[in-house]
């Protein structure tokens, strides 16, 4: 009898860090985004620390596009379907 692939378990607390946010809000995320572009510009991190952080920037920059993106979409519909300029009356 031939043997079927396994599909790897997932532990409940994999599955839960799945469903969470990369962060609590657009401005968190943003001010996040401040210090990790600081601190990448500073030059002084080792080789793995630049990394990680540059993978967490990429996180915090899709996040933050992502709600922004929504709040457009929303600002869309309650405009009728067409976005307005801020300076209009």
């Amino acid at each position: 009898m031939p043997t079927v692939p396994r599909t790897p378990k997932t532990s409940p607390s994999a599955s839960a860090a799945d469903t969470q946010p990369v962060a609590a809000s657009y401005e968190a995320a943003l001010e996040e985004l401040e210090q990790l572009v600081s601190q990448l510009d500073a030059g002084q991190l080792p080789l793995d620390q630049l990394l990680t952080r540059y993978q967490r920037g990429a996180e915090l920059l899709a996040f933050c596009r992502a709600r922004l993106e929504a709040v457009e979409n929303q600002i869309k519909v309650l405009e009728g379907g067409e976005l307005k300029s801020w300076d209009q009356p």
